[in-house]
């Protein structure tokens, strides 16, 4: 494992204060918030890439725009 440390400005860290109430410190807070902002990008890259390699395919096969029957 890594570790990443960053500085903030006091309102910054105020925020994050208040967003992780009374269950995380911060610092945990923060990293959550940082995995997941990974994460969600990851998963737009690899969908992008995935609609564009086998998106014509799939709407020639199940349809494309609100005509479609997909659930």
């Amino acid at each position: 494992m890594r570790e990443i440390r960053i500085e903030v400005d006091d309102e910054t860290y105020a925020q994050l204060q208040r967003l992780a109430g009374d269950q995380v410190e911060p610092g945990q807070y923060a990293k959550r918030l940082l995995t997941a902002d990974l994460a969600r990008a990851q998963f737009l890259e690899t969908a992008g890439s995935f609609a564009g390699e086998h998106g014509q395919a799939f709407a020639e096969h199940f349809g494309a725009g609100p005509r479609s029957h997909a659930a």
